[in-house]
């Protein structure tokens, strides 16, 4: 799914409009998939409480589009337009609260009469529900769900605010996807299905791949030990587990030593994980290097500051803000700010695919094209989760060597959705790095 800025939107519905489809007729659409989300989410509707806040423009439009189809359908109804007067008296009992005040063509700091409405929202409904239409007023509006339509907007994943969308629900108003011009997506765990589907009923272990998890250092054995694990949950049919002793592997996972490391036979590496800084071994292997390339941790220590180009798709790199820092030799950490640009500029210029992790993880690839991942829990935030991603990246690239952009998104989208999955099972503070591995078939099972 395109994820698109204002700029974009706007040339879209300059199409949609110039193609035969009026601006009344969108408008039209935008209240009724808002309407339908009500229905859905807060039934019955006639017990409800509502009130639309509606700015001048669009935005507010399409909130009395809504006020319009509500009538008559709830329990009361209020539209509270950024015109009226300020001591006109609000249903502060309401249940669910519109915010149609400022939308996506709005720019500058809010002030005046916008600024105290938006301050009503957040603070003077504590019985209600915030519904955003289309985006979150300003960003500012705290919104419990946000109806965007046509495509995802940039700025309800990054920036200021970003936190105020809610459960995002994407609505189809007519606007056609050859429209809106984007190198930004948007994974949705349907874009997984055919790799997930099961299996052919004929299948052997030869059918899948063999993996093999280069790390492991004495005293970090565990890295490596979760990413085999992972890559085997994940579906690869073999995985050999590189790494200083076989004692915390598991039954399933076969062995090598790290100093007598065999790459025959291998269809994918994964390079990293607890290995600690070895340059001549890492410079090695990816340079000799084949086969898909799964690089993280000591893995990308190793590399930087080195010459290092990838060989497209082939090689992946799974960075976290930090080593991303450090391969593009900057001081500190990625800013927040700078994430986007930061991995579609290392992708494209190092000829990699880079995994750039955190909220929003992103998949860059030398195209240009980048992916957000939405999925995914503070949960997470735990020694280890990295390396289960490490070997699940490997895994579903083992099996799909044919098509290692999807398996990528699929892996880190899995990767997240089990940490959700976790953190409703086990609250977002006792999820260890292997309960992902657990939580991962009912991950699979929402894609198929």
């Amino acid at each position: 799914m395109k994820v698109a800025t204002a700029e974009q939107m706007r040339e879209a519905d300059r199409l949609t409009i110039a193609n035969g489809t009026p601006g009344p007729v969108l408008m039209e659409r935008a209240g009724e998939r808002v309407v339908e989300t009500l229905k859905r989410e807060f039934a019955p509707l006639k017990k409800q409480r509502v009130v639309i806040f509606c700015g001048k423009g669009n935005n507010g439009g399409d909130g009395l589009v809504v006020a319009r189809l509500l009538e008559g359908r709830v329990k009361s109804l209020q539209v509270v337009r950024s015109t009226d007067p300020k001591e006109m008296e609000i249903d502060h009992r309401a249940t669910i609260v519109v915010d149609a005040l400022l939308g996506t063509g709005f720019e500058g700091p809010v002030r005046g009469r916008y600024k105290e409405l938006i301050r009503a929202i957040n603070k003077d409904f504590p019985k209600a529900k915030v519904v955003a239409v289309d985006i979150p007023s300003a960003m500012q509006v705290r919104a419990d769900y946000t109806v965007t339509f046509a495509a995802p907007k940039v700025d309800l994943f990054f920036g200021e605010g970003a936190e105020n969308t809610g459960k995002l629900i994407v609505a189809d108003i007519g606007i056609p996807d050859d429209a809106i011009q984007s190198d930004l997506n948007l994974s949705e765990p349907r874009d997984f299905q055919k790799l997930l589907a099961p299996r052919k009923a004929d299948a052997n272990k030869g059918n899948f791949g063999h993996v093999l998890v280069v790390g492991g250092a004495a005293g970090k054995t565990g890295a490596a030990a979760m990413s085999g694990l992972a890559a085997l949950k994940a579906g690869a049919g073999l995985v050999t587990v590189a790494c200083a002793n076989d004692s915390r592997l598991a039954l399933e996972l076969m062995w090598q030593p790290l100093d007598r490391i065999s790459v025959e036979k291998m269809t994918v590496l994964a390079i990293g994980p607890g290995l600690g800084m070895n340059r001549e071994l890492v410079g090695r292997l990816v340079g000799e290097a084949t086969v898909p390339t799964v690089i993280d941790a000591d893995g990308l220590n190793s590399i930087t500051g080195a010459a290092f180009r990838g060989r497209g798709l082939q090689t992946i790199l799974t960075p976290h803000p930090g080593e991303m820092g450090r391969l593009m030799g900057i001081e500190g950490s990625v800013k927040e700010a700078d994430r986007l640009a930061s991995a579609r500029g290392f992708a494209s210029e190092h000829d990699c695919c880079v995994v750039l992790k955190g909220h929003r993880t992103l998949i860059a690839f030398p195209d240009g094209q980048v992916w957000i991942n939405a999925s995914g829990s503070p949960a997470m935030a735990k020694g280890g989760s990295g390396d289960i991603l490490t070997g699940l990246v490997a895994g579903m690239v083992a099996q799909f060597p044919d098509d290692i952009a999807t398996a990528v998104r699929a892996a880190v989208w899995l990767h997240g959705r089990a940490g959700e999955i976790g953190a409703e099972e086990v609250t977002d503070k006792c999820v260890l790095a292997t309960d992902l591995v657990r939580y991962l078939p009912r991950a699979i099972g929402e894609c198929v």
